[in-house]
């Protein structure tokens, strides 16, 4: 057998062993981040329009699994209350406890005084429709709005309730991060900007872009991995059987 066909193997037995540990890998990475996801993530179908234009009706949602204590204002939540009905609801946090909200002057929702900017509700209307008189809200309470202000059933209309219309923390069973379906409006939901400044900030995002980055690159390794070891194999052998007639011809 001659050098050049011994190296010509060579490489094939190589490109094989590099697919194979492609493919491995990228069998880890997308098994993994699927694992990963459903251990942190939890999806639900938004069955109501009261948080248009953010979610629509019949959008699927990715929400991360939290505790109450972790929610701050802003955040996009899905919670159990009562109450309010037996399904899994999901609005917007726009007071915590110790808070004091108020809707409207100038047409903005206020808390503590400072009005909040919501660039997130529909276009050409604003929080006016909530009509919510100043309201304190409880410790270890939410006090939650829909971004569709003038068809939400949220807190605003549950004002008359024991609680003012607040609903406990731990009522919370997660936040959401991402529209998942349909397609067209696939993506992270967009940083609640007018709560950044008060106390407590803003929530830091979830994993999710780890997540879905780990299943393509995954995905990627093995498809690329199992067309590459093949290929490589052939070449390699085509380039070796090639030679080794040239050199017979000559003879």
């Amino acid at each position: 057998m001659s050098r050049t066909r011994r190296t010509d193997e060579g490489r094939g037995r190589l490109g094989g062993v590099l697919s194979g540990i492609a493919v491995a890998l990228g069998c880890v990475l997308f098994l993994g981040g699927f694992v990963w996801g459903a251990v942190l993530y939890q999806p639900y179908t938004v069955p109501t329009g009261s948080m248009t234009p953010t979610i629509d009706a019949g959008d699927r949602v990715l929400a991360q699994r939290i505790e109450g204590d972790a929610v701050r204002r802003g955040d996009v939540v899905v919670f159990e209350q009562a109450t309010w009905g037996d399904l899994p609801m999901v609005k917007r946090v726009v007071a915590v406890g110790g808070d004091k909200v108020a809707c409207c002057e100038d047409g903005k929702l206020t808390v503590n005084g400072e009005d909040v900017a919501e660039p997130y509700l529909p276009e050409g209307k604003d929080a006016a429709a909530a009509g919510i008189p100043a309201t304190t809200v409880p410790k270890g309470r939410l006090f939650l709005l829909g971004d569709e202000r003038g068809g939400s059933l949220d807190s605003s209309t549950h004002l008359g309730d024991a609680d003012g219309g607040t609903v406990p923390r731990d009522a919370v069973r997660a936040r959401v991060d991402a529209v998942a379906w349909p397609m067209d409006r696939f993506g992270m939901l967009e940083r609640p900007e007018g709560f950044a400044d008060m106390p407590g900030g803003l929530s830091e995002p979830g994993p999710l872009r780890l997540v879905v980055g780990a299943i393509v690159v995954g995905m990627v390794l093995v498809l690329g991995g199992a067309a590459y070891g093949p290929v490589a194999r052939r070449l390699g052998g085509g380039r070796g059987r090639s030679r080794t007639g040239e050199a017979v011809g000559v003879g």
